[in-house]
């Protein structure tokens, strides 16, 4: 890679490991929506 593929695995890396944790976290948001919507329609339900 003519003495840059230092530079280039490392950037491939840090790509991949920001589109893994903005994978990760638009989950864990989605679950939390989900789990609010779940505890207001119970709320809603009981009432």
């Amino acid at each position: 890679m003519g003495g840059y593929g230092l530079y280039v695995w490392s950037s491939y890396a840090l790509a991949l490991v920001l589109l893994l944790g903005n994978l990760v976290a638009a989950r864990v948001h989605r679950k939390k929506i989900l789990q609010d919507l779940i505890s207001r329609l119970r709320r809603e339900k009981s009432s």
